[in-house]
């Protein structure tokens, strides 16, 4: 039951890890169509007139300009979502259309063009505050936050629409990426932040937040390998790194990076960053290393790789 990809559409497909998948397909001879708004996508970001790319500036919630898009994929990558984790308390409405109605849409672009195969950006964030770490796929989730609620109730729908039109999914459970063309989380926060002050960074919790990162071309190494690889109709995998970090950690390894010293941290105080968050993201990745994944890169050394970047192309901070 292998998946060999002629055509695929990428939702996202000019954002941070949409833009490295993309890479991924063109390298390995797929015609490749993108398709993004450009909220957040950028187009420095994607090849320059390969011969087996298109662009297409659309949204996700445009039904019938994503089906036209979509004709003629064999795969619909749809790794467009609001990434705004925290946004989602303040307006609620933002996860429901972004993320839970956006599948939907992807979904029946991919049935009415008989695509069969649909591969899936979900987050660890579904699992809620799980008591179990390392952290496997099939633990229950239970919902602490709107943004794992409509990821959940994406996976949902993916595995419906499987059973109803003969569709092959490849859902991959992600932590927080890391790497080059990043261009939100707690790193580009961090330097955000100090190049306001460069002597005070005020922080989310109590510093000891723990959370697992993945360096991004690991990461697409590995949704390469699970869609080449998974066996069933309904593959799930976790993707993330062996190890986790404490957002302390993660704050001295920025600082050493830039050169930046006499910085006072100033913690907002509790055990969670925000409404929602997990204290801790550790996922088991047994699945996806016995297909023959495993992460290359330490997270140390994608959070230094990260900051090089943006310091090579401050005009990603400066957009923000």
């Amino acid at each position: 039951m292998e998946m060999k990809i002629k055509k695929a559409i990428v939702t996202g497909g000019a954002g941070f890890i949409g833009s490295h998948l993309v890479d991924a397909l063109l390298a390995r001879g797929a015609e490749v169509v993108v398709y993004d708004n450009f909220c957040t996508g950028r187009e420095e970001f994607l090849p320059k007139d390969p011969s087996n790319l298109k662009i297409i500036r659309g949204d996700v919630l445009d039904l019938p300009a994503l089906k036209a898009a979509a004709a003629g994929c064999d795969f619909i990558f749809h790794f467009q979502a609001n990434a705004d984790v925290r946004g989602g308390r303040d307006n609620p409405r933002v996860d429901l259309e972004q993320n839970t109605i956006a599948t939907w849409n992807a979904l029946e672009a991919a049935r009415a063009n008989g695509v069969k195969g649909f591969a899936f950006a979900s987050s660890s964030a579904i699992y809620g505050d799980p008591e179990i770490f390392p952290t496997p796929e099939n633990y229950p989730p239970l919902q602490t936050s709107l943004y794992g609620a409509s990821k959940f109730a994406g996976e949902a729908m993916i595995q419906a629409y499987c059973e109803y039109y003969d569709m092959r999914s490849f859902t991959f459970r992600f932590v927080s990426w890391i790497g080059e063309r990043y261009t939100h989380g707690i790193i580009f926060d961090i330097m955000k932040k100090l190049q306001r002050d460069p002597k005070r960074l005020p922080l989310l919790g109590d510093g000891t937040q723990k959370k697992s990162y993945l360096y991004v071309k690991d990461g697409v190494s590995g949704v390469m390998l699970g869609i080449e690889k998974g066996k069933s109709q309904k593959n799930i995998f976790n993707l993330g790194h062996d190890y986790f970090i404490t957002v302390v950690e993660v704050v001295k390894i920025v600082l050493d990076e830039l050169g930046t010293r006499d910085v006072k941290l100033e913690f907002a105080g509790g055990k969670r960053g925000w409404i929602g968050d997990s204290p801790l993201v550790h996922l088991d990745t047994k699945q996806i290393k016995n297909l023959g994944w495993k992460p290359e890169t330490s997270i140390e050394e994608g959070i230094r790789r990260t900051v090089r970047y943006l310091k090579q192309n401050p005009q990603l901070l400066q957009r923000a």
